[in-house]
């Protein structure tokens, strides 16, 4: 494959990776990034980026054998696509993000803001931006590692993800698409400045609303929130871009696009080391989510580190409508789940024609099943093969 490398171009290090995509662009439509040559700049062989690489459609981003961190002046992504330049956010096409080898992306050594856009910088969570006049005084969107935004025909693989600033890969209003072979460094704190500071929610990766027809296989490693969590809640219809928001785009305005579907999960191994969930399903507000399948899940936290629930569906928060209505989470086909958590599997709202198999306890004190919200809730849920050992 015909590639331009960024050591070739100058300016900053955001500026060489931004200008070797831009000239790819219609050409040969593939990077490649490797590690980083000595300039008249820096010695370093590890790049560091002041703000956020952009690709576009129709780009293939490949990372080899080399470190990506963000600068401690940087307030953006690592990489985000670049349809969020575009105030309409037009959804692009093939944009396919690859590691070779060692490819790291790591966030910075005392940043500017960590946490969600309902985490107060400097009260909930850490950040340098902490009570600076005219900076958002809470974390946002800018603090995801990888934003992928209203993106067809996609794939992202082999990355290793360390110390992000909050959710390390989030996925908005995207389909037919391959994520596989990620890795995940973080927990909720960080040694700044020789002190222990919480940095929070640091999940790994999230689907969010209107995601649909994806593959997601080999996830692996430690968070400080839910490894992998498909979250389709409701939210305002608004601008998109909105700094203070977690999400970069608003409501659709057509609820249809809202829905997630057709996921399918495979061989997800690690923990939360912030005691939350592995992997976790949530819609509310009449966004459905359905035809789910997620097989293999295995459990490494330690005897002292339980994770609240190893798979954890549903959620009763008043501010998103409290429980979804029955109908509105079904068909989820859930095995193969090793479980040392409190709870190996936890329906915490409504749900309907699914099922749970081979699913093993390992925790003496942990709970098989749960039902946060009462078997009320649910409807043709079937559970063979629960076991604790």
């Amino acid at each position: 494959m015909n590639y331009l490398d960024p050591n070739n171009f100058t300016g900053s290090d955001t500026e060489k990776i931004n200008a070797a995509i831009t000239a790819a662009s219609g050409t040969t439509n593939c990077v490649k990034i490797t590690e980083r040559q000595a300039d008249e700049v820096s010695s370093r062989n590890y790049w560091l980026l002041d703000s956020a690489i952009l690709i576009p459609g129709n780009m293939t981003l490949m990372i080899s054998d080399c470190k990506i961190k963000l600068s401690n002046a940087c307030r953006d992504n690592f990489i985000r696509t670049a349809n969020t330049l575009d105030p309409a956010v037009p959804r692009i096409y093939n944009v396919h993000i690859q590691g070779e080898g060692e490819a790291v992306l790591e966030g910075a050594d005392d940043p500017r803001s960590t946490g969600d856009a309902v985490k107060v910088l400097g009260e909930r969570t850490y950040g340098t931006d902490a009570g600076k006049p005219g900076e958002t005084p809470t974390g946002d969107w800018r603090n995801i590692g990888v934003l992928l935004v209203k993106v067809s025909n996609f794939s992202l693989q082999n990355i290793k993800a360390v110390n992000s600033h909050s959710w390390a890969i989030s996925l908005e209003y995207c389909t037919d698409g391959m994520i596989r072979n990620l890795e995940f460094d973080s927990n909720g704190y960080m040694e700044i400045n020789g002190k222990q500071e919480r940095t929070l929610n640091k999940d790994g990766l999230d689907l969010r609303r209107g995601c649909r027809n994806i593959t997601i296989e080999n996830i692996s490693g430690a968070t400080g929130d839910d490894l992998v969590a498909l979250t389709a809640i409701p939210t305002s219809c608004r601008p998109a871009g909105m700094l203070g928001e977690h999400e970069f785009l608003g409501c659709s305005g057509n609820i249809e696009d809202e829905h997630t579907y057709n996921v399918k999960i495979k061989n997800v191994k690690g923990y939360s080391a912030g005691h939350c969930n592995i992997v976790r399903f949530l819609n509310a507000g009449n966004i459905k989510m359905y035809d789910i399948f997620l097989d293999g899940v295995t459990d490494t936290s330690f005897a002292c580190n339980h994770c609240s629930s190893t798979v954890r569906v549903g959620d009763t928060v008043a501010a998103w409508g409290g429980v979804a209505p029955m109908g509105d989470t079904h068909d989820f086909t859930i095995q193969n789940v090793s479980s040392y958590s409190k709870v190996a599997i936890m329906i915490g709202g409504s749900l309907t024609d699914s099922t749970f198999s081979n699913i093993k306890n390992f925790n003496p004190e942990g709970d098989n099943v749960f039902f946060r919200t009462g078997k009320e809730y649910t409807e043709n849920v079937v559970f063979e093969n629960v076991t604790k050992l």
